[in-house]
């Protein structure tokens, strides 16, 4: 291992005199005398007789007796972290007093203060004390427990460049440790999948000295909500890592009790490779700072190499960090059936605990597992595919639980969007009159104002309102002053009652999750007269923070002017054309179509797939073939449901759609003048004998296509990307350009493998 950095020194201030250097004798008694003694002598002695000596700088009798009740508080557990903080201190204190001995004692003194303050201890259990609970985003309608994290949290399985698919983040950290490329994770999902949730389990099992359960390093745990410092983040000069932590995280943990912090503290733990730095939502900083945050994350990561940071972001939030990116890029994979069945399992019975005593154990575990039988039951039925798609995201997934133990014998929302309006019902209408509440304004008029707050806060990109700025609106808001209600009052019945708004960070207030605010948003839109609302939608088509507001006031529409939106949308190009074509298969609306509407659905349906192959088929026509296959892997791997910077599996190939798959075949093999292609690449798949297993059968393919050389599989930028010179079926090769993609031996044999089954298709 290479040796420690020693801690960093801090600067000298401009108008500082300048001190002496440390005598010879002084750093010989520091490097040569009391480190080794700390660390190896047998201790014997009492203080007052070993400081006696050492001012009389008697130095064989000071070996003799150094304290025993200083060093056993720090011999067995400290020894390091003693010399650590005494070198650290005692730079400190060099610079402002000249008299060697007294700074060196009172460098001890602080030292041993800090050993015996328990300052790790205690900034671990503030960080993890607000992670102890599970909450969605502020989520906890009436009739349900808050369940504790630790008994309900089930492990994400997140997949990457360098890792295989179900892989936990305990398994990334602790490969952290020997591969810097697992020191810069970056992990992207969809809202709702986890993300902030799994950064919070991190903290509390960190913070309860659980880590080793997970064979996991010693680390200390930073959490910071990068929307908590968007303040912060846009000064000039930017904070330094350290700064940002020391003067503004820190202190916020405990304003009624500041920690002491250590000098020098967490530039040592970032320095030395202790600290893990988690930057959650960077998708929920306002667009234009983006871009300016990424370099300086980037940043930091560079100066602090040894430090392990895990940054968190939706995908399009993603797309503005313009500076040098994460190497491990991640990805949340959805939760699969045993995930819910665990998740639903282990709610419930947190449900039944809550509302018995110990005595009734054995009665809450039969209640649970009954109540969750029911549910799986829904989930699991073969008739009902759209619950299944909902249940793969956690969110929805504690949202399905919670309208079901609200009441068990209604049938289960069919849409997310109505599921929203369920919640919304359970929030506003349903908890107060179960707690006996007296209800501030009818159901109608509260949504009426929630709504008109979230769509102002999307049109001006504000995750979040000030507490001056959110009363200053509600004043102003027609409801409220038709119906003479306080805006404070209002705000009150709002965040205590119903819970739609939360207080996450003091004085700032927001939906309690961005899809809710994209709800009432989307809500408020579909209210609107449709030239109005569409003349707003067609002009934030293409900004990142309206998809969800888009995706879920086109769901509401009636089935002509959800057409005639998209129709609006395709005339803005290429572009539009991928949040067309998930509108489309977000709208399942249950009413039955005329069947000349159905038609023209389903015309529009085609332009959108047009539309979406515009780009790719421009690509082949100028024979740009590294782009065309690269635009290749965009439309497949979105066409499957996932993120752009994921991998297929063996079903993606599988279950591709045939007339997709088609369609793209036809391209490749149209513009390549039948050189390339997807039923090109079968043939020659056939001609070597149609391997189904990883064999010599299937190196020789890859030796027929050019995906191998010399024996050996060859990384993307191997590839021959020249028509004229190219082996028969080189392309598609759907694999990412990207710095961080290497070759990498029998994993790169493995993800070819994976495309056995694309070949084996009877519909090319």
């Amino acid at each position: 291992m290479s040796e420690e950095p020693e801690p960093q020194q801090p600067s000298k201030a401009e108008n500082q005199p300048e001190k002496r250097s440390p005598s010879p004798e002084r750093r010989f008694v520091q490097r040569q005398i009391v480190q080794p003694l700390i660390q190896w002598m047998p201790l014997g002695g009492s203080s007052w007789l070993f400081v006696s000596f050492l001012l009389k700088q008697e130095w064989a009798q000071v070996l003799l007796t150094f304290p025993v009740t200083v060093v056993t508080a720090v011999w067995a557990a400290y020894s390091q972290n003693f010399v650590d903080r005494l070198s650290e201190i005692y730079a400190e204190k060099g610079k402002q007093d000249a008299d060697a001995l007294n700074n060196w004692l009172t460098s001890l003194n602080e030292t041993i203060n800090w050993q015996l303050s328990g300052f790790e201890a205690k900034y671990l259990k503030l960080q993890a004390k607000p992670c102890q609970e599970y909450t969605t985003e502020g989520f906890n309608p009436d009739k349900t427990a808050i369940p504790m994290l630790e008994k309900v949290f089930v492990p994400l399985q997140l997949s990457g460049h360098q890792s295989p698919d179900g892989l936990t983040i305990w398994d990334l950290i602790l490969s952290s440790r020997k591969n810097p490329t697992f020191r810069q994770m970056v992990i992207q999902a969809q809202g709702g999948f986890g993300k902030t949730t799994l950064l919070r389990h991190i903290s509390l099992i960190y913070g309860q000295g659980k880590h080793h359960r997970y064979q996991a390093p010693k680390l200390i745990p930073f959490l910071l909500h990068l929307r908590d410092w968007r303040d912060e983040l846009s000064q000039s000069p930017l904070p330094t890592l350290p700064e940002l932590i020391k003067n503004h995280f820190l202190p916020k943990l405990s304003p009624s009790n500041p920690l002491k912090v250590p000098p020098a503290w967490v530039e040592n733990l970032l320095v030395q490779g202790k600290a893990l730095v988690m930057f959650d939502g960077f998708d929920e900083l306002p667009e234009g700072q983006r871009q300016q945050v990424s370099h300086w994350i980037s940043q930091q990561m560079q100066e602090y190499d040894r430090t392990t940071f895990i940054v968190t972001s939706r995908p399009a939030g993603f797309k503005d960090y313009v500076a040098k990116r994460p190497t491990a890029p991640l990805f949340v994979q959805k939760f699969n059936s045993d995930q819910q069945e665990r998740f639903i399992r282990r709610w419930y019975l947190c449900q039944e605990q809550g509302v018995r005593s110990e005595k009734y154990a054995q009665q809450a575990k039969e209640a649970a597992e009954r109540n969750a039988q029911k549910l799986l039951a829904q989930l699991q039925d073969t008739n009902r595919p759209e619950l299944r798609a909902m249940a793969e995201n956690p969110l929805l997934l504690n949202m399905l639980a919670t309208f079901h133990r609200f009441d068990p014998g209604t049938e289960l929302p069919k849409r997310r969007i109505e599921l929203y309006s369920g919640i919304c019902k359970l929030q506003l209408e349903d908890r107060p009159r179960a707690r006996g509440i007296p209800v501030l304004l009818p159901i109608e008029k509260s949504q009426r104002i929630l709504q008109s707050l979230a769509l102002t806060m999307v049109k001006q990109n504000r995750p979040n309102l000030a507490h001056s700025d959110l009363i200053g609106f509600l004043r102003k808001h027609s409801v409220l002053k038709l119906e003479d209600v306080e805006a404070e009052a209002f705000l009150k019945y709002i965040v205590q009652i119903s819970e739609l708004l939360v207080e996450r960070e003091l004085g700032y207030y927001e939906f309690p999750h961005l899809s809710f605010q994209g709800y009432f948003a989307a809500s408020d839109l579909a209210q609107q007269d449709h030239a109005t609302a569409l003349g707003l939608v067609r002009e934030n088509w293409d900004k990142a923070w309206w998809r969800e507001t888009i995706l879920l006031y086109t769901a509401q529409l009636p089935p002509r002017l959800m057409a005639h939106t998209i129709k609006e949308a395709c005339k803005l190009g290429a572009s539009a054309a991928q949040l067309a074509y998930d509108c489309l298969r977000e709208y399942r609306n249950p009413e039955k179509l005329d069947p000349g509407l159905e038609q023209k659905i389903k015309a529009l349906t085609g332009t959108v797939e047009t539309l979406r192959y515009a780009q790719l088929e421009e690509y082949l026509k100028t024979q740009q073939w590294r782009e065309a296959d690269q635009e290749t892997y965009r439309l497949m791997i979105t066409t499957v449901d996932k993120e752009e910077g994921r991998w297929f599996s063996s079903k993606d190939f599988e279950n591709f759609p045939c007339e997709d798959l088609r369609t793209l075949d036809q391209l490749w093999v149209k513009y390549s003048k039948g050189k390339w292609g997807f039923s090109v690449q079968k043939k020659i798949w056939q001609d070597c004998g149609s391997p189904m297993n990883y064999n010599s059968d299937w190196e020789k393919f890859g030796d027929r296509v050019g995906w191998r050389k010399e024996g050996n599989w060859v990384s993307y930028d191997e590839l021959t990307f020249t028509l004229e010179n190219s082996l028969t079926g080189e392309f598609p090769r759907l694999d990412l350009n990207l710095e961080w993609y290497v070759d990498e031996g029998n994993e790169r044999a493995k993800r070819d493998y994976d495309k056995i089954p694309l070949f084996s298709r009877k519909d090319l």
